[in-house]
């Protein structure tokens, strides 16, 4: 009887010594990846990017880098260095 009431409230089943009795506690806890101080220890970069992007589009918010990065692609495209696109490339041209 006492076997069945340990096995239903979750309680250890046979008796067992304390080497045993701490692998059944460390099996019992939630683990590492499922605790909150561990998935949530780094902030949501992805959430903060969709932000910022949105705030830039806005005009709200300036992010330097990506402007650098769209003028030199304009550039690019002036001086006609910018990347063929799908299907224009040398291969696509040769065979024509």
């Amino acid at each position: 009887m006492a076997r069945l009431s340990a096995q239903i409230f979750g309680d250890v089943v046979r008796p067992t010594d304390s080497k045993s009795l701490k692998v059944v506690k460390l099996f019992s806890e939630q683990p590492l990846a499922k605790q909150k101080e561990v998935y949530s220890w780094y902030p949501p970069h992805n959430t903060y990017y969709a932000l910022m992007k949105k705030l830039r589009y806005f005009g709200l918010y300036r992010d330097e880098h990506q402007d650098f990065k769209e003028e030199m692609r304009r550039l690019k495209k002036l001086r006609g260095k910018e990347k063929p696109k799908k299907g224009e490339g040398k291969r696509a041209l040769k065979k024509k």
